[in-house]
């Protein structure tokens, strides 16, 4: 039988490139692994993309999701090949939420990002200094301005996309919170991790990938090895 791996959802303005140093730390644990290149036109056309690539992936799979990626894998975790969600600051919505309507959490603490958001008849980007330093405020300079060279802007269909499904209620869920993220507020993070069926809290910014990818694989990879 193929050993189970990862399939990694990215968040709004990243691409897969922001999974890379977690992939190549994967594979030197014996994991296989995919990253998903979503759209972001909106929710359902994400969900689409990765229930195509966990289909294309061919095996059971931990659907790892950051940030906005979370509400991707809240639908598209229904694919009878996921065995496990895990969320890394990320929006585990329930039904009838969205990244831009979060339900209960809403009246909790917030950040700075509605002040970096640079929005247009169509899409919505960032302020390339303030979206920046809220992204990779704890990164490397050299990290940080790599990353943020990246970045794209999205759909403003992906604010208010709904979830059809709610996989984390029927598939055990982690959530990662990142307790001096300054994107999504750590109080937030932790009301949603009250969803989650575990919980693992570190003290980073809300781009683990980029600054503690070792970390991220080694919570990854157990949480693969975990399903045989």
């Amino acid at each position: 039988m193929t050993a189970a791996g990862a399939v990694l959802v990215h968040g709004l303005w990243h691409g897969a490139w922001c999974w890379n140093g977690v992939r190549v730390a994967l594979s030197d644990r014996g994991i296989e692994s995919a990253a998903v290149e979503l759209p972001l036109t909106d929710l359902a056309a994400d969900v689409q993309a990765t229930r195509e690539a966990v289909e294309a992936f061919g095996r059971s799979a931990v659907l790892v999701g950051h940030s906005y990626g979370g509400a991707v894998i809240t639908d598209a975790g229904s694919h009878p090949l996921v065995r496990e969600l895990l969320y890394v600051a990320a929006y585990q919505l329930d039904a009838g939420e969205s990244v831009s309507r979060p339900g209960a959490i809403a009246g909790l603490p917030d950040t700075r990002l509605g002040e970096a958001l640079r929005v247009t008849a169509d899409h919505v980007g960032l302020d390339p200094d303030l979206g920046a330093r809220l992204l990779y405020g704890d990164a490397t300079a050299e990290v940080a301005a790599a990353a943020a060279a990246r970045l794209r802007p999205v759909g403003r269909q992906v604010f208010r996309g709904i979830p059809e499904a709610v996989a984390w209620r029927t598939v055990p869920s982690t959530y990662v919170v990142c307790a001096a993220d300054e994107v999504v507020h750590p109080e937030r993070q932790r009301a949603m991790a009250r969803r989650a069926r575990r919980t693992v809290e570190w003290p980073c910014g809300h781009s683990p990938a980029a600054t503690r990818p070792e970390a991220v694989a080694d919570l990854v990879a157990e949480r693969v090895r975990a399903l045989s």
